[in-house]
């Protein structure tokens, strides 16, 4: 069974470094206002097997650095962290959730109603587009 729970920032950048950029020094996975964020963790059997993090300005969240180890995905965990974090967004005041998704992973994303609101746009050589929730 999959335990979700608060983590720290300093937590999350291993899964983030391996899962998301592991051809660029750690510090790259690291988030300016990381202390400001909200950091969720989760674990199966003790081991931390994903992670997100959300920063909310006012009615409007962003969660960012979204990252489920490749042996544990295509297994719900994602969706349970995911599903866990727009509750928490919607309990802490926001109306709008949005992030900054990979274009490989915006299926996920649509699955959850969000939708695309900008063009592609690209970090590095990987496409991205921003996408937006309305809760």
């Amino acid at each position: 069974m999959i335990d979700i729970r608060l983590i720290t920032p300093e937590q999350t950048y291993p899964l983030r470094h391996r899962v998301l950029w592991p051809d660029k020094p750690l510090d790259f996975v690291k988030v300016d206002n990381d202390e400001d964020g909200y950091h969720y963790g989760a674990f199966l059997d003790e081991v931390l097997v994903a992670v997100i993090s959300l920063f909310v300005d006012g009615e409007t969240a962003r969660f960012r650095k979204f990252a489920t180890s490749p042996a544990y995905q295509r297994n719900g965990i994602g969706t349970q962290l995911l599903t866990h974090v727009i509750a928490e967004a919607k309990q802490l005041g926001a109306t709008t959730l949005w992030c900054d998704a990979r274009l490989d992973a915006a299926d996920f994303y649509r699955r959850f109603g969000m939708k695309p609101v900008s063009e592609v746009f690209y970090k590095g050589p990987i496409p991205y587009a921003r996408f937006s929730l309305s809760l």
